[in-house]
């Protein structure tokens, strides 16, 4: 089925809250007013509650993290569609290829065992690593990469939300394993997009562009498939959709990819976001990356902009630090601020409940972070404070609030 009936339907069959993705007919639904039921009370807290009627309106500075995954299967029609009716302006899809080099939403090459139901097909026999089972300590796995099937064959595959049961003994069970912060209610009927699907899908409901080019898990080239050509192929498909690049912000963490595309593609590299995860090269031997250490940032921040990198995204807890029990500015943020670099962040609410301190993307800032009010206070020191130009989330409607409430 094609992406502009299949759209139609969806919106036929969506719940009230999602039933028209243009501003008429976004809703908030109940998080963000459960969210400020958590704040401390303060200025912020009175603020956004004086800001509980208001009328919902699409905004850029909230993004769709893979759409909406705090309940719907990632990269899927339905979980865009959700994150598009909770005021999304932007919308992700993260890209890969397959094996006859078509571009197809996943976050991974390799997520096939664990975001499709593709163990329990014919397809299984394609998986690099068959399915084992979990045996005394040694956890269930599999490996299904998008680059061992076809375009054709990986549209029969069924999405499901991204999980799996370490102690699985079974391919069906090891299906299971979702957080119980998430939810399997809305995973049954969910469908898979290409990359040019979601172009289609996201112009339809009024939205822009942010596509990552991920990393492949096979080595490049692949069957005379060059990096090079798997960066451009991206920037053609919007061009073939006479998408403007000003709609796009195109993201890799590979910085080569960023250059490239500031080179040979300079209207969509003027947009380029670079994913920022420089603090991953730090081992327990070295100790993790210091965001209040300007000395860690190789290549510098104004390296960066003379390369003609305009947009920086790091993940949350790298933009911000503790200081007297506030959420305030890493040096990490003031030296991007300071060499004049955009900063976009990532990922809101995808670490559950913040009662014990938010997790790894809380980490800068878990002595502060005791109960889920917290998310408020961090959206509006990074807004306020930081300066960031949007901010991805699994659920966009908590940013879609803030941003109509303060004017964003």
């Amino acid at each position: 089925m094609s992406v502009r009936p299949l759209l139609a339907l969806t919106l036929l069959s969506a719940t009230p809250v999602f039933a028209d993705t243009h501003d008429a007919g976004l809703s908030y639904g109940p998080r963000p007013a459960w969210l400020i039921g958590q704040m401390d009370d303060g200025e912020l807290k009175t603020k956004l509650q004086s800001c509980l009627g208001q009328t919902p309106s699409r905004t850029d500075f909230s993004i769709g993290h893979r759409g909406a995954p705090l309940m719907f299967p990632e990269h899927t029609v339905e979980s865009n569609v959700a994150a598009a009716g909770m005021g999304a302006g932007i919308l992700e899809c993260d890209v890969t290829f397959t094996q006859d080099h078509e571009l197809v939403c996943r976050h991974a090459q390799n997520d096939l065992a664990t975001t499709t139901d593709i163990l329990l097909t014919d397809l299984a026999d394609t998986c690099v690593t068959p399915f084992s089972p979990a045996s005394g300590d040694t956890e269930a796995s599999a490996e299904c990469r998008t680059s061992e099937i076809t375009l054709d064959q990986f549209r029969t595959l069924t999405p499901k939300m991204d999980s799996s049961d370490a102690n699985a003994t079974t391919p069906e069970d090891y299906q299971g394993g979702v957080a119980p912060y998430r939810t399997t209610t809305y995973a049954d009927g969910a469908h898979l997009l290409t990359h040019a699907e979601s172009i289609e899908l996201f112009r339809d409901m009024e939205a822009k562009f942010t596509p990552e080019l991920k990393s492949a898990s096979v080595d490049m080239p692949h069957d005379g498939f060059t990096q090079e050509d798997y960066a451009q192929k991206l920037v053609d498909e919007y061009k073939a959709a006479d998408v403007p690049a000003s709609d796009v912000w195109l993201q890799s963490f590979d910085l080569s990819d960023i250059r490239y595309w500031i080179e040979n593609e300079p209207e969509f590299g003027a947009q380029a976001v670079y994913l920022d995860d420089r603090y991953e090269a730090f081992d327990d031997d070295e100790g993790e990356i210091d965001p209040m250490d300007a000395s860690t940032f190789k290549p510098t921040m104004q390296e960066l902009a003379d390369m003609g990198v305009n947009y920086i995204a790091p993940p949350l807890w790298m933009l911000v630090t503790s200081k007297d029990g506030e959420i305030v500015p890493s040096v990490y943020a003031e030296e991007a601020k300071a060499a004049g670099l955009n900063m976009i962040a990532w990922s809101l609410e995808r670490s559950g409940p913040l009662s014990d301190g938010g997790g790894w993307y809380y980490q800068s800032i878990e002595d502060v972070t005791d109960n889920d009010g917290v998310t408020y206070e961090l959206v509006d020191a990074l807004a306020q404070d930081v300066g960031v130009a949007g901010i991805f989330s699994d659920w966009p409607a908590t940013v879609t609030f803030y941003a109509n409430c303060m004017g964003l």
